[in-house]
């Protein structure tokens, strides 16, 4: 089974305050939709695999969680969204994966320029592989958290239309965006008589680039890349205690449609934290996502609007 629930925060209620219209454009880069509520409904893959290469012996190794795939379902007012998501079995990625589990918890904040990300992943259930070798592991677990710190310079860059689709972007723009990611990863393994745990620490800070291209006044490609440099400290992954450079590259594409009710795309995004975990092994821990999704906006009630307008204007936001 695979669960994953999306929390917006509170701090998306800024620039709302005067949003009786359906839409407002705040200005010729950007329009908002506060009086309007978003319901979506989307097809997401994702998960979070490890490849480890072993240079001294020229091998490789990977290590893939069962369940892949799973139906979202969301609804946006503002700042606040309710995301619920499921695995069903009738797909063919998560086929034969009893006992398996996906728990994946998304958190986005933006207060002012600022944004912060939180990810979460919880799995149980993997196969691993070699040499065209595969053997399940149902009793091995990963749990990650973690996220970035980013300063979005440019103003009127929307990173909102390619992520929650409550703002669209209306001409042509891009930031630079400098960001600092940081994880925590826990491994666990049970396997008859064995039961161990192993731990791993990654930061780096690097800079990071994303463009809105504004093919029409419906249409939008975004691409975004960032590359950072840091450090990772692991434990009991390889010969014990072992602290590496870290690399991390992460990369976005967008294509979206948008009106001021109906709206879909599709929104792709992979994370890859390269590191050694001893002397001869490099680990690849990659988070992939990838999204198809379509919604449809309409009318709030106005109690809804006018207590979202009465919270920013009681606390100046």
């Amino acid at each position: 089974m695979g669960l994953r629930f999306k929390i917006v925060s509170l701090f998306l209620f800024c620039g709302f305050l005067h949003s009786q219209q359906d839409s407002l454009t705040t200005n010729e880069y950007i329009t908002t939709f506060p009086s309007k509520i978003s319901t979506r409904i989307s097809l997401v893959n994702t998960s979070n695999s490890f490849i480890l290469n072993d240079v001294a012996n020229n091998a490789k190794y990977e290590l893939k969680p069962n369940v892949r795939e799973y139906l979202g379902f969301s609804v946006l007012f503002r700042s606040i969204e309710i995301d619920y998501g499921f695995s069903p079995q009738i797909f063919n990625a998560n086929k034969d994966n009893d006992n398996s589990r996906l728990f994946n918890l998304n958190f986005r904040m933006f207060m002012g320029q600022w944004m912060q990300t939180i990810d979460l992943y919880n799995q149980k259930g993997f196969y691993f592989s070699s040499n065209d070798q595969r053997v399940n592991l149902s009793g091995v677990k990963t749990f990650k958290i973690g996220g970035s710190t980013s300063y979005i310079f440019n103003k009127n860059f929307s990173f909102r239309a390619i992520g929650f689709q409550n703002e669209w972007q209306t001409k042509s723009a891009g930031s630079f965006v400098p960001s600092i990611y940081y994880y925590y990863t826990k491994y666990h393994l049970t396997l008859e008589d064995i039961d161990e745990k192993a731990h791993s620490y990654d930061i780096a800070l690097g800079p990071s680039y994303y463009y809105n291209f504004c093919l029409n006044r419906n249409f939008i490609f975004s691409l975004g890349a960032h590359a950072g440099v840091g450090l990772n400290h692991s434990s009991n992954l390889g010969e014990g205690d072992f602290t590496s450079i870290l690399y991390d590259f992460s990369g976005r594409a967008v294509v979206g449609y948008n009106s001021d009710t109906f709206f879909a795309g599709i929104n792709s995004n992979i994370i890859l934290l390269e590191h050694k975990i001893d002397a001869s092994t490099v680990q690849d821990d990659t988070i992939p996502f990838l999204e198809f999704y379509i919604g449809y906006r309409f009318n709030a009630p106005k109690k809804w609007v006018k207590f979202a307008d009465d919270f920013n204007k009681k606390y100046g936001l």
